[in-house]
């Protein structure tokens, strides 16, 4: 007779992670050993410093509030489908917080002897453990949590990435998979396969592949002879079935056929025959692989003559981009490549607009990036964001070399529009005239902003600062740096006023960590990422930077790696911050590539629960990192 409780315990664990990596009867039974525990409104769960349960809880029903006692600060409120209490789970201490109602509540509590064996068993129970343990400490990427459960290191793994990108490059493969049965004809197999257009059939018993059947096999078996058309698969097929898991790289498939000497792979969802087929991958789906390699990728930019040929070249690298993600590539190297290739699409449109014109330039240029482009972030197709410097001229020379550069901008602008670059919406181009400027004149105008810094100022500054080279001379740009950090360390005030700039964006979340989506406006009701979580960490790595006269770094990253090193000290907080920042700029990329948008602008009521602690737990690096800065340049100071 069934356990009615039990079962309708076990109905809602399967619907909330990490109960949700279990198989059905594991949370059955899992669910007869769990106790539901009843809670009045601002009833104790468990006190600050009191020893550990032999249990963790999760909410059913109801609110509970976690709170530091000592600073009344509310680190956290958890509602349905929520876990807590999970310190006997991670380390063997007493409570460092409180837990205590926030409504008349319906808790299960999870008894940790029975749990222990499942999350140490499943690596997705594991790190989703650590990651909710380590959403409620103070630093959630410190080291002392990184990856570690019950002392033992279950968490993310460390990728040793070769210099040879076909190493980490996924491969694609045939989803629609064409098979038979080991009673099939040969004469029906060749029908089979010239209607599909397919070179490989795969042979299954009970759903499972048990053999398979090339166009090769045919012609050695059928055609020559050997075995006449009337011939079954079970005869003539190659068996055992030769599977991989479905997660390949390059490498890994050319590895494998080569190995075992065939041109075609069967993979399964674990990877061995006792599992579904999942797909096939032929030697055609490798070669076309090894043409969208960033190598290959940068050869075809060069080699094009118009920005219209380059445009599919910039959709391959999407392609390569959505790869590298969905093979969990670590977000440095993703960066790092994908910036590359970008570069490349770049000088390549200058290159063609330089051909356009009807003479050479007049004299040296450099072409900026700024922003997310300037910083090596730009992963997604956004809108432009570039400037302008050439060498300054007598006089009389002024007005025809502007002339001159402002006619390639506009070439270059129009060209980067064409690839998948959208104009910038505040014309922050270097075809406007303002961003298209001689040596001498943009280091006025940075003077300018450094000694009257208005809010306009700081803002233009901000994005300034954040420049990169893309194509010309490196002198001028050198120049143009060595000039500005003279001019900031001679006017200290201005730091005052970058730190005011960078603590004007808003919060990520507001009471009980809940996230603040937009309140009106096109994006009404939608989570803004760029504004309240990666611009935070973006312009705080900036005033920090600046303030160590560090000008050879503008990635965020890097920054803060970069911070870890100049101020020891601080080292755990800036590598957590350099952590958080490639976590939400991975998570904004792939929220965009599945979206086919930017990803700044977030529906909530899409996201998983699992996505949003994974969101939340970036916060409390931005709330650190804030206070540091505050308390380090006292922005109140300003008059």
């Amino acid at each position: 007779m069934k356990n009615t409780i039990s079962h309708r315990v076990a109905d809602f664990l399967k619907n909330f992670p990490p109960f949700n990596f279990l198989h059905q009867k594991d949370i059955e039974t899992l669910s007869e050993q769990i106790s539901i525990i009843y809670k009045e409104k601002d009833s104790l769960v468990f006190a600050e410093n009191e020893e550990t349960h032999n249990c963790f809880y999760v909410v059913h029903k109801g609110a509970v509030t976690l709170r530091n006692s000592q600073e009344n600060d509310v680190l956290d409120r958890c509602d349905e489908g929520d876990i807590f209490g999970l310190r006997p789970l991670i380390a063997n201490e007493n409570y460092q917080m409180e837990a205590r109602t926030y409504e008349e509540s319906i808790l299960y509590a999870v008894p940790i002897s029975i749990f222990k064996p499942y999350a140490l068993e499943n690596r997705a129970i594991g790190n989703f453990l650590i990651e909710s343990f380590a959403s409620n400490t103070r630093n959630p990427y410190s080291k002392s949590h990184s990856g570690k459960l019950y002392g033992e290191t279950i968490g993310s793994e460390t990728l040793d990435i070769d210099k040879n990108l076909l190493d980490i490059q996924p491969v694609k493969y045939s989803k629609k998979l064409i098979t038979c049965f080991s009673t099939t004809t040969a004469k029906e197999i060749a029908e089979i396969m010239t209607k599909k257009n397919v070179g490989a059939v795969l042979v299954i018993e009970d759903k499972l592949p048990i053999g398979i059947i090339t166009d090769k096999d045919l012609r050695n078996k059928i055609v020559t002879g050997e075995f006449p058309i009337t011939t079954t698969a079970g005869l003539i097929m190659t068996t055992p079935v030769i599977t991989y898991p479905k997660k390949m790289t390059v490498t890994q498939a050319q590895m494998a056929m080569m190995k075992s000497n065939i041109s075609h792979l069967c993979l399964t969802k674990d990877g061995t025959a006792n599992s579904k087929a999942v797909g096939i991958l032929s030697k055609h789906d490798v070669m076309v692989e090894l043409g969208n390699n960033p190598a290959v990728l940068i050869k075809a930019v060069k080699r094009a003559k118009k920005a219209k040929q380059i445009k599919p070249i910039r959709d391959s690298i999407m392609q390569l981009l959505q790869g590298y993600l969905d093979q969990n590539i670590p977000m440095t190297l993703t960066s790092k490549i994908i910036t590359e290739l970008n570069d490349v699409c770049i000088k390549q449109i200058i290159e063609i607009a330089l051909k356009k014109m009807k003479t050479p330039p007049p004299v040296k240029f450099a072409w900026l990036a700024l922003g997310s482009q300037g910083r090596s972030e730009q992963l997604l197709h956004t809108d432009q964001d570039n400037a302008l410097v050439y060498e300054d001229v007598p006089e009389e020379l002024k007005e025809a070399t502007k002339n001159y550069f402002l006619e390639l901008a506009t070439h270059v602008n129009k060209g980067l529009f064409e690839i998948g670059y959208d104009y910038c919406p505040a014309e922050m181009m270097a075809s406007n005239p303002k961003w298209c400027l001689s040596l001498g004149e943009w280091e006025s105008l940075v003077y300018h902003w450094i000694t009257n810094p208005g809010k306009n100022e700081v803002l233009l500054s901000f994005i300034f600062f954040d420049y990169s080279l893309s194509y010309g001379d490196r002198e001028l740009v050198n120049n143009l740096s060595d000039f500005i950090f003279e001019n900031i360390k001679a006017n200290p005030v201005f730091y005052i006023h970058l730190v005011s700039g960078a603590l004007q964006s808003p919060s990520p979340t507001g009471f009980f960590r809940q996230l603040l989506v937009e309140q009106d406006g096109a994006h009404k009701d939608f989570f803004d990422i760029k504004r309240r979580a990666l611009m935070p960490l973006t312009d705080a790595a900036r005033v920090l930077i600046l303030s160590h006269s560090v000008k050879s770094i503008s990635n965020t990253p890097e920054r803060f790696e970069k911070l870890s090193e100049l101020e020891p000290h601080n080292s755990e907080l800036y590598l957590a911050c350099s952590y958080s920042y490639k976590a939400l700029l991975k998570f904004r990329t792939k929220q965009g590539l599945l979206h086919h948008d930017s990803g700044q602008f977030i529906a909530l009521e899409t996201l998983s629960k699992l996505e949003k602690i994974k969101l939340k737990r970036t916060f409390k690096t931005i709330k650190e990192l804030q206070e540091l800065i505050t308390i380090r340049f006292n922005p109140s100071n300003i008059l």
